[in-house]
This record gives C-alpha cells, sequence and structure tokens, in this order.
C-alpha cells in the first residue's frame, strides 16, 4: 500500500491560503471561474428566461466552451503555482504531451470506450431494434466532431484540472476509489448549471442523477487509465473526446429509440458502470495505484523532503 506522503513546499512556492488547502482551493476556483461565464446563459431566453435577453446561440457555445479554461485550467495552473512554485506550471504543460504510452492505450480509450457506449444501448428494451445503417456522412463527419469535442467540448479545458491537479491530491488524501468517487461527485456537480442553458439534456431530476452516477463511474475508469499512463493527460483528454463525441454524434443518430429520446443519458450509465464495475474487481479496487514512484511521477507535488526538513502535508 503506497504511503501518501507529500513533499514539503517548495521554497518559492507561493505561502498562503491555496498552498495551505489546495484541494478546496482549486475547487472553489474551477466552480467559480466557470460559473461566473455560464450564469448569463442561465439567466437568459435561452436558458432559464428569467432575465428579458437573448443571447446568439455562437455566445452559448463559445462561452460554455471558454468556462472549461476559467474553471478547471486556470484553477489547474494557479494551484500549481501555489502549490509547487514556478516549476509547477512547467510540469502541468509537459503532461499535455506524454504521448509515449503503450499502444493498448490509445486502443482502450479510442476503441473500448466507444464500445462500451455501444453495448451500454444495446442492452436496453427496444434499442437495438430500432438501430440504423451507418452512413458514410456519419463515418467521414467523425474525426472532425472529435476534434471539436476534443477542443471545444470539454476534454482540452477540463482535464488539466480534475486529472492533472486535483486526482493525484485526492488518491494520496483519500486512496484511489474514494478519491475518484469524490472527484466524479464534484466534477458532475460543477456540470450541473448546464441543465438550464436551454443546450442541454433537460433539468430533470432522473436525468441529473444519472449523470452524477455516470459521471462518477466514468472518472474510476477514467483513474485507472490515468495511473497506468503515469499521469498523461493527453490520454486522458483523448478519452474525454472519445466519449464525449461517441456518445453525443453516434449512439443518436444510430439507435433512435424512444427510450434514449427520453433517456439520452441511460446507455451511457449502463456502460461506464459495467466497466467500472470490472476495472475495481479486478483491481481490488487500487486502480493499478500501488507503486511508490508512479506516486511520484504522477504527481510531481510529492518528492523526497531534503535532510533536515521535517515533511509538510498539503491541506485537503
Amino acid at each position: 500500500m503506497i504511503t501518501s506522503r507529500l513533499g514539503a513546499r517548495p521554497d518559492n512556492a507561493r505561502a498562503g491560503v491555496l498552498s495551505r488547502h489546495p484541494l478546496v482551493s482549486f475547487f472553489l476556483i474551477a466552480y467559480a471561474g466557470a460559473w461566473l461565464l455560464e450564469l448569463p446563459i442561465v439567466l437568459s431566453r435561452t436558458g432559464t428566461g428569467l432575465l428579458p435577453y437573448t443571447l446568439p446561440p455562437i455566445v452559448v457555445v463559445v462561452a460554455i466552451a471558454a468556462a472549461t479554461l476559467t474553471g478547471p485550467t486556470m484553477s489547474a495552473f494557479v494551484m500549481a503555482r501555489a502549490t509547487e512554485g514556478r516549476e509547477g506550471p512547467k510540469r502541468l504543460l509537459r503532461r499535455y504531451v506524454m504521448w509515449r504510452v503503450k499502444l493498448r492505450w490509445y486502443l482502450f480509450v479510442l476503441l473500448v470506450i466507444p464500445a462500451s457506449v455501444v453495448l451500454g444501448a444495446i442492452v436496453l428494451p427496444g434499442v437495438l431494434a430500432s438501430h440504423q445503417p451507418v452512413t458514410l456522412g456519419l463515418v467521414l463527419g467523425y474525426p472532425l466532431a472529435f476534434v471539436a469535442t476534443f477542443v471545444l467540448g470539454g476534454p482540452l479545458g477540463e482535464e488539466p484540472g480534475w486529472r492533472g491537479f486535483a486526482l493525484p491530491r485526492l488518491q494520496a488524501a483519500y486512496g484511489p476509489l474514494a478519491g475518484s468517487i469524490l472527484l466524479g461527485i464534484l466534477w458532475a456537480l460543477w456540470h450541473f448549471p448546464l441543465f438550464w442553458t436551454g443546450v442541454w439534456t433537460p433539468p430533470t431530476v432522473a436525468n441529473m442523477v444519472m449523470f452524477v452516477v455516470m459521471i462518477t463511474a466514468l472518472t474510476v475508469v477514467m483513474t485507472w487509465v490515468f495511473n497506468n499512463v503515469e499521469g498523461s493527460l493527453l490520454i486522458t483528454m483523448l478519452m474525454h473526446a472519445s466519449f464525449n463525441t461517441f456518445a453525443n454524434k453516434v449512439v443518436a443518430p444510430l439507435f433512435p429509440a424512444p427510450l434514449l429520446d427520453d433517456y439520452g443519458l441511460l446507455p451511457v450509465l449502463v456502460g461506464f458502470g459495467a466497466v467500472s464495475v470490472v476495472v475495481v474487481v479486478a483491481t481490488r479496487s487500487r486502480l493499478s495505484f500501488h507503486d511508490e514512484r508512479r506516486t511520484e511521477e504522477t504527481d510531481p507535488a510529492r518528492r523526497p523532503v531534503p535532510p533536515g526538513r521535517s515533511a509538510q502535508r498539503h491541506g485537503h
């Protein structure tokens, strides 16, 4: 079992409330930075209609995309600087381009993840019978949709925060499974204003509960992948984009069943729920978080304490 210790704060890190409470500070900045941009959409006629103005669709799309940068990304870099000093943001950036991982992880995120969504759909009543043929337009349009989703749909803006900063610290503080569940719930709740923007799934209780459970199951799987690719943000971004693109751009046109019209999140919940159970059982809840050397590489904030200096744990 890993000894969850954090290295001493670097001399050039910024002392203060941020470094003393890194996780709380990270989530507060991530929520505030995103919700401030999304609130005008929620209040407009495009959203809840509480205020008498309408936003052009392009403004809504840009604001929602920008919210990932002003939320999780900005928070990750602010907190990396506060807790790791000047080298913190540089380390975070280097993980954007960590592409040298085993081929099987590319295959997993690009093929197995979409397959799990399809399997989660076809086991539902009446879904398989609604199957439509795959069209050339769907095949040719998928790469473009994937790139657009990668850049604008959340992966590029969210992963530096959720997996880049928060996950290593949550695993160190609470263990891989409990840390992943906590991250999944907080990640899901961060999305909640989007239910009232008029461009997302309707804000029914069933949809919101399914979303929280689905995102939590997805987070468990992503933690397992993250731990096996040495904390590569590129791989988690690809996985995030693979899930989003396939669920939104492929499953809906291929399986236009009434059940999926009413509960569009259901196949994703079933698919990722099954995969997460397999991962938890196969790894005995460790999610491949079992090697001290890997822990220090995955979380650059952890490093051996210099001689003569007592260990200082980061707050959480």
